[in-house]
This record gives structure tokens, sequence and C-alpha cells, in this order.
């Protein structure tokens, strides 16, 4: 994956106060570099290339380094917190349509209510100062979410018997992920020892990952049975 060379790295130091958001990632910076130059950086060693690979929106983390600076980046991030959102977003709307599957004068209300939280959500993510303030930021539509998982599992929604689990499942990485995120392990028990490979952000990507996974494993039975359910009369 990285075979060319590149150029000389920065230390944690030497890189723009910008990319300084992780103390204990020592080396590996890329210098500033031009949009060609930044694409460059998909073919060798650096500190970001692992984020890289295991990111579904690859262009905060290619781009990060872009000669802009500060500006260039302060946008890459706000698009990248879109993207968090809209995933956030429009992963629970199919849960919300399927739990709710058997009470329409519900359903739509509830649809609109969680989309509209999500906007707050969203707008809180991108105008929060640092990465607990983002987590909390869509901790809102975590908490939206596990109210709809315990109307499933008290008997008041609707949806397929094993959908639930995944939904539960799905949440739990997400959390963990976020939490490792935000605590900078394992780089902070051993700064410089997981500069390139195996931190806190990669981890992050990678549960995800199994996240959207559990995600698909439970929509995927939802939108069956929700298509050939038909609900008790009122």
């Amino acid at each position: 994956m990285a075979f060319l060379a590149g150029p000389r790295l920065l230390d944690w130091a030497s890189s723009p106060p910008h990319l300084q958001f992780n103390k204990f990632v020592l080396t590996g910076y890329r210098p500033a570099s031009s949009g060609s130059g930044c694409l460059r950086s998909l073919f060798y060693l650096h500190n970001e290339l692992g984020n890289i690979y295991t990111h579904g929106s690859v262009l905060y983390h290619l781009f990060m380094c872009h000669q802009g600076g500060s500006p260039v980046y302060t946008r890459l991030l706000a698009l990248d917190m879109c993207g968090v959102c809209l995933v956030n977003t429009l992963g629970a709307l199919p849960i919300i349509h399927c739990t709710l599957a058997c009470r329409p004068w519900l359903r739509p209300a509830a649809l609109v209510a969680y989309t509209m939280l999500s906007g707050v959500a969203g707008w809180r993510a991108l105008t929060a100062p640092s990465t607990s303030a983002r987590l909390r930021a869509f901790g809102w539509q975590a908490g939206a979410r596990l109210l709809v998982f315990g109307a499933r599992g008290v008997g008041l929604g609707s949806g397929a018997p094993g959908s639930l689990p995944c939904y539960l499942r799905m949440d739990a990485l997400a959390l963990l992920g976020g939490l490792v995120n935000v605590a900078r392990l394992p780089e902070r028990w051993g700064p410089g020892r997981f500069d390139y490979w195996g931190n806190s952000h990669q981890i992050m990507h990678l549960l995800s990952v199994g996240s959207i996974l559990q995600l698909h494993a439970g929509v995927v039975p939802d939108l069956l049975w929700v298509a050939h359910h038909a609900c008790p009369p009122d």
C-alpha cells in the first residue's frame, strides 16, 4: 500500500498547530502539501495512512495537511462531521420506521422529531471546540435511539425478532469507538509507539465499520418483516 518515497516527515512539535490535536502521536506528520502532494500521500507511509484506508470518507484525513492551512482543515472537519451526522440520521430512520410500523399515527411525528434532533446535533458537532464535545453532541441522537430500542424491547414497537440485538451492538460499538478516540488509547499509554498503526483513531474507524455492519444486519430483516407482516387490527 505504501510504496513511494515520501517527503521528510515532521514530529508533533514541528507540525502545524491545527494538526496538533493528539500529543501522544509524536512522529510521522506530513508537511504542508499541494492537492497533488496530498494525493501522493496515499502511497507512502505516514501517521494518517491507516486512517485514510480505514475511513469511509477519506477527504478529511487525506487533505488535512493541505497547504491552505487551518481554513482548509476547518472546512474538511466540518465536511467529516456532516458525514457522521448523515450516517447517524439516515441509519436510524429505517429503524424508527420499522419499530413504529403498526403505529402509523406516531411514526411520522417520530421521524420528523429525530430528523430535527439530528439537525441540532449536527450543528452542535460542527461548532464543538473539542473531540469530547463532538461526542457529546452526537449523544443526543444516541439517546433518542435508545428510547426507540426501549419501546421495542418492552413490546411497544414492532420489527424482526433478531434485529434489536443488532441495533444494541451497533450503538455499543459506536460508543466504544468514540470513547477510545476521546481517551486517546492506547497511544496515551505509550506515546510514540502507535504513531503509524493501532492508534485510537484507527480503532474508532474499525469499530465504526463494525457498527455499520450491525446496522445492516438489523435493518435488512426489519424491512423484510415490515414488507410481509400484517399489523393487528386496532
